[in-house]
């Protein structure tokens, strides 16, 4: 009976183990079938964790279904799988044991969930830990971890049957499988990497300096070598060549701009547009001429017209023969000028002098008596200083003869009603003083009154407007024989004084005689201050540009110095600021304004200072159009630095100084030929210039020119002394005026006059002294004069030869 059960033990025992064998095959052969059905070798490999646990867990509850087997020990060892595996990420099963250890447990895994499906869990997991066991000892012949079988190569690449049959893992299949198994987890981990915000910042960075590189244009990246080949290869902008590190700008071309571009040409139509806007044809000078000569006969014949014509009471001019010692003093601003003129009596002088700042409070003083006690004061500390022997003797006797009197001319820049040569009464303060005291008395007498109180040997003999006095100083220092007829000034502020026919000022005839004054009519002429700068200021014949307009609405004279605002340097730049102010707010117009540095030809972008004097009234210096109109450096390298330390311009290319450099010459020009009206005009009135129609027909630069002929004309200020070609634009619309012509204008001698206030006003002094004792000639007769003073042979001889004498202009 036992034996019997005991056999039978054994034949089940048997039967089971053939069982296990016929399953286990099933198995293998269902899991290379498995295998087969994958179309690719990396869609195993990218599989997580979870999702083949998840599919074993699927296949297993199937198999279970039939079985009745427990899936808990399926998922601790599934547990046990994810935890080692999640700590050999970097480890190859090749160079590490242990590594092998963990592989073997996974396929124990997929053995195990296929041998559920036949005779058990029990007994499966007994064959695949056999197999696992044999691997890990390497017990097998020929086991190669890197090459798997043949039959599981094919098993890769082999489209599988419509329903396979479960196979088992052979033993060369495992290596190569779990080699493939361990990149898992890296691959996982470069997952989990990519979505962290450190990751995404990073890429969207570089995707923004993509964007950027994109939006730049093409030549911004190219490649410039140091050691170009020859010839050199341009710069992106077409003003310069590249060598080594600087850029080299061509030679420059006057009137032109550099540039090429779209660009550039876009400025250079648009300076040439606002140059255009300040041409003064030839048709508007005559134009303006007549215009200027009615308002002159208009302010001779009445009070109250636009030209004020005012009498001086001056009523000769000198000729240079003048000898003696004068005085003059100059009240023009916040200084007071004492001066001693030493006249030698040929053509030169000596001058001597001192300055003293005025005391504020003076300025404000209650009385006329404080402020002209302080001027009277500074002449005695002069007469000290300089004149010591004369001032002691004069105090040693108590008394001094007449002849021992310094005659003295008061230079007083403020407006006055003028009654006589040395007789004025003050209109209004300006310039900062404020004395109601003074308003409206005679200036001469209460500046005489404080020097006799002092007992000084000084009498003021004159009350002089600077431009009378720039005529008087020219005409004392002219070459010529003829006196002079002119006196202008073209500076800060511009105004003429010229000789005028005593029979002309019939205003003087109409007054009474209080009104009128003391006139001396020896001499049949006199000198006339046009007070020219309100010439039209009704604007029939003057330019008028939107400029124009602007600058006069927001003067603090609106409406009047119409003239004097188109042409004094006090005006001028603030005109120009308005011209380029107009083209910076233009959008379309690219002033001082680069896309990017390479449209510069110093490669730098160029940039205007949010504080620039550009963007303030009367920012801009007058002297600037003399700098960039004069400026002859390559690029316009002088013009460009001015805008940079000066305006606040950083970086300004070539075409942006070539544009401002073209609208200030016209400005400049136009400015010239206004001041050529105003001579003409003057030329003309006066009829100084004999048989008009015939020398308006000559164009013959080699027509000899009369001394005595000459119209000698004298010139001061900053704009006629410093700005490029001032005169020759004065002389070349001259020339287009028919009544002077080409062989008129080489009869024009226009010459610098300095010191119309301290010179002048002694010679006027002399002139108010000689009148009063009633010897001195005309101006008309001062060359017959000067040519019978000479007391020697040789003398005579050579006025002889002076006054025949020709020469080429």
């Amino acid at each position: 009976m036992s034996s019997h059960q005991s056999q039978t033990t054994t034949h089940s025992t048997t039967l089971a183990k053939r069982q296990q064998e016929q399953e286990l095959s099933q198995s293998q052969s269902q899991s290379q079938s498995q295998s087969k059905s994958q179309p690719h070798q990396q869609d195993v490999l990218q599989r997580d964790d979870n999702d083949y646990v998840i599919e074993e867990q699927e296949q297993s509850a199937k198999a279970s279904a039939s079985a009745g087997i427990n899936l808990n020990i399926f998922g601790a060892i599934a547990g046990a799988f994810s935890s080692k595996s999640s700590n050999n990420n970097n480890i190859k099963s090749e160079t590490q044991p242990d590594h092998h250890v963990d592989e073997i447990e996974r396929s124990e895994q997929r053995e195990e969930s296929a041998k559920m499906k036949g005779a058990g869990a029990a007994n499966a997991n007994g064959a695949v830990a056999g197999q696992a066991e044999q691997f890990a000892k390497h017990g097998k012949v020929g086991y190669n971890p890197s090459r798997p079988s043949e039959a599981f190569r094919r098993s890769l690449s082999t489209k599988p049957a419509p329903s396979p049959p479960p196979t088992a893992v052979k033993d060369d299949d495992l290596p190569f499988l779990l080699e493939l198994r361990g990149q898992r987890p890296l691959l996982a981990r470069l997952r989990s990497k990519a979505r962290e915000p450190a990751t995404l910042l990073t890429l969207l960075a570089i995707a923004l300096i993509l964007l950027v590189q994109l939006s730049l244009p093409r030549d911004f990246f190219l490649f410039r070598p140091r050691d170009p080949p020859q010839p050199p290869p341009t710069c992106p902008s077409p003003n310069a060549f590249v060598q080594e590190l600087y850029c080299r700008a061509p030679p420059h071309v006057p009137g032109t701009l550099y540039g090429k571009s779209s660009s550039s040409m876009a400025l250079a139509a648009a300076a040439e547009r606002v140059a255009a806007e300040f041409e003064y044809s030839k048709e508007d000078v005559n134009k303006g001429v007549h215009e200027f000569i009615r308002q002159m006969d208009e302010g001779l014949a009445k009070s109250g017209a636009t030209m004020s014509q005012i009498p001086t009471y001056v009523t000769a001019v000198p000729n240079g023969t003048e000898k003696g010692l004068y005085m003059a003093v100059d009240l023009g601003g916040t200084n007071f000028r004492v001066c001693s003129i030493q006249l030698h009596g040929n053509s030169t002088f000596s001058l001597t002098q001192s300055k003293v700042k005025i005391p504020s409070e003076l300025m404000v003083a209650k009385t006329s008596h404080e402020l002209f006690g302080f001027l009277a004061k500074q002449i005695e500390l002069f007469l000290q200083t300089h004149h010591e022997e004369h001032y002691t003797s004069h105090k040693e006797k108590k008394g001094t003869s007449e002849q021992d009197v310094f005659s003295l001319g008061f230079t007083f820049s403020f407006p006055v009603q003028q009654f006589g040569i040395n007789k004025g009464t003050l209109i209004r303060w300006t310039k900062g003083f404020d004395i109601h005291d003074t308003i409206g008395k005679d200036v001469c007498a209460l500046l005489q009154a404080e020097i006799d109180a002092l007992g000084l040997p000084v009498r003021v003999a004159a009350l002089v407007n600077d431009t009378v006095g720039t005529l008087m100083a020219r005409s004392y220092t002219s070459p010529g024989k003829t006196g002079t007829l002119l006196g202008a000034i073209f500076g800060t502020g511009t105004n003429g004084a010229y000789v005028e026919k005593l029979d002309k000022v019939t205003k003087l005839s109409n007054m009474s005689a209080k009104e009128a004054g003391e006139i001396d009519k020896s001499t049949g002429e006199m000198i006339i201050n046009t007070e020219w700068g309100s010439f039209d200021n009704e604007l029939s014949v003057l330019p008028q540009t939107p400029y124009d307009a602007d600058l006069d609405l927001e003067s603090v004279n609106p409406g009047i110095q119409m003239f004097e605002k188109r042409v004094s340097g006090m005006f001028l730049g603030e005109i120009l600021r308005r011209a380029l102010l107009s083209l910076l707010r233009d959008f379309d117009v690219p002033l001082f304004a680069d896309e990017h540095s390479n449209q510069n030809d110093i490669h730098s972008t160029t940039n205007v200072a949010p504080d620039s004097p550009l963007y303030k009234q009367w920012g801009l210096d007058s002297s600037f159009l003399s700098i960039t109109t004069g400026d002859s450096s390559n690029g316009l390298k002088v013009t460009r630095q001015t805008l940079d330390q000066d305006y606040g311009v950083s970086a300004a290319s070539a075409e942006d100084a070539e544009a401002v450099r073209l609208i200030a010459s016209a400005i400049g020009k136009r400015a010239a030929r206004l001041s050529a009206v105003a001579i003409a005009a003057i030329i003309i009135s006066t009829g100084r210039l004999q048989n008009p129609t015939d020398i308006g027909t000559t164009n013959n630069a080699t027509l000899e020119v009369n001394e005595n002929d000459i119209v000698d004309i004298g010139v001061d200020g900053s704009l006629v002394e410093f700005y490029p070609r001032f005169e020759e634009y004065i002389r070349e619309a001259l020339r287009e005026v028919p009544e002077i012509g080409p062989q008129g204008e080489r009869k024009v001698r226009i010459g610098i006059a300095k010191d119309g206030s301290g010179v002048g006003a002694a010679l006027i002094a002399l002139v108010a002294d000689q009148a009063s004792k009633g010897n001195y000639p005309s101006s008309s007769s001062s060359s017959v004069q000067s040519s019978s003073d000479g007391s020697s042979f040789f003398s005579r001889l050579l006025d002889s030869i002076n006054r025949n004498v020709r020469y080429r202009v």
